[in-house]
């Protein structure tokens, strides 16, 4: 299973429009990807409710996790865009 660690780089954290964003980006990799805070219970990264429900907040550490086929570079890219607090998916990483 392909694992990345960041600190979420959003000052408000996975909240409203981050989260929105980040679900949206995690949708258009085609890949299926978790999120969990470190050490709690992985939820589905594709799904709003469950991102929000994390309360994930600025700076605290986050892992995006998934074993499917291409799963590398999906995450590195998601990883970038949490960790930057990006607005949209990067292109390359």
């Amino acid at each position: 299973m392909a694992e990345r660690r960041v600190n979420v780089g959003w000052a408000e954290g996975l909240h409203a429009r981050p989260a929105s964003i980040f679900v949206r980006a995690t949708t258009a990799s085609g890949v299926p990807v978790t999120i969990a805070k470190a050490g709690g219970e992985p939820v589905n990264a594709a799904s709003m409710l469950a991102v929000l429900g994390l309360g994930a907040q600025g700076g605290e550490e986050i892992v995006l996790s998934s074993d499917a086929e291409g799963s590398e570079a999906a995450l590195d890219r998601l990883a970038k865009l949490v960790s930057e607090g990006l607005e949209q998916l990067p292109e390359t990483v």
